[in-house]
């Protein structure tokens, strides 16, 4: 870990988070060298922090010799330029697994995504966080998604039993839920927008205090995601609804015509603008071509 507590809750309360996709070769296997590249691809622009192995990174895809050996290589090139925040989760023991492994490797924080597969009351979700964020130094940011939503008076109690919780990253985009958590419990945390393509709500988070997003368009469009996030802290509400209308519509309307596309078309876009990382792996699909070619035509316009 090479950033304190106060700075990595700095770095994602305020600026553009970046999550690059993982970098599969033609047969499949993680390749540490086109990774590489995408990383320091990544770094060399204006973002806050990098969230690696998370959602679009396929986290849930990865095996946990995949998973050390994705988080030290992110280490190693990001080079304490930036923090970087690795994922755990699954089940309380394989979550300690992963977070431990992250903070052996020198990630600066987990991102903490929900338990596998069952339903889940609210006191069970609260043990499920705490005993994992008991488990590791490191700082910890729990996604707010599927079947691991929190409520308020939930997140509270993880806030109060977990000084290491810094952050809440919302997956739902429950705009009425979100404010109440951000209006009960404060300041104590940080709050990330993190719904797929969550620049469609930036608005939204951005009128109840959730100044950051994650950006996952970043890993093909970075020019753009970030003139966009400036120009939405800026105040320049014509050029959020230009580049809304001109590419984050068509492209949710793209993402929606079959589930999973919000990882499958990123990796698209990947290939698309010559940084190939190669395939999803199942159980996600890859666009079909007829998909591909209106994520070029979207690319284009925006370039």
């Amino acid at each position: 870990m090479k950033f304190s507590k106060q700075e990595v809750t700095k770095a994602i309360s305020d600026g553009l988070l970046s999550f690059p996709i993982t970098d599969f070769d033609e047969n499949g296997k993680f390749d540490e060298q086109s990774y590489r590249q995408r990383l320091a691809w990544f770094i060399s622009h204006d973002i806050s922090a990098v969230f690696i192995a998370g959602g679009t990174g396929e986290f849930f895809n990865l095996t946990l010799d995949e998973y050390r050996e994705i988080v030290r290589v992110a280490v190693e090139v990001v080079d304490g330029k930036l923090p970087v925040i690795a994922s755990a989760g699954l089940s309380v023991e394989a979550g300690k697994v992963f977070a431990n492994a992250a903070e052996a490797a020198g990630a600066d924080g987990i991102l903490l995504m929900p338990p596998y597969l069952t339903e889940c009351p609210q006191d069970g979700l609260v043990e499920y966080a705490r005993q994992i964020c008991d488990s590791t130094a490191i700082n910890v940011v729990y996604y707010n998604r599927g079947n691991g939503i929190m409520g308020a008076e939930a997140v509270q109690m993880l806030a109060d039993a977990c000084p290491n919780l810094i952050g809440l990253k919302d997956g739902k985009g429950d705009i009425q839920a979100l404010n109440k958590i951000v209006k009960q419990v404060g300041d104590r945390l940080v709050y990330i927008g993190g719904v797929p393509t969550a620049e469609i709500f930036a608005e939204a988070y951005l009128s109840i205090g959730v100044n950051t997003y994650s950006s996952a368009v970043f890993n093909f469009v970075p020019d753009m995601a970030v003139t966009f996030y400036k120009a939405l802290r800026a105040g320049n509400s014509d050029v959020v609804k230009q580049i809304t209308n001109d590419f984050f519509i068509p492209f949710i309307d793209l993402r929606d015509q079959k589930a999973g596309y919000a990882v499958s078309l990123v990796k698209a876009g990947a290939d698309i603008v010559g940084r190939p990382a190669g395939s999803v792996r199942a159980p996600l699909v890859m666009p079909a071509q007829e998909e591909r070619k209106q994520l070029e035509k979207l690319i284009e316009a925006v370039k």
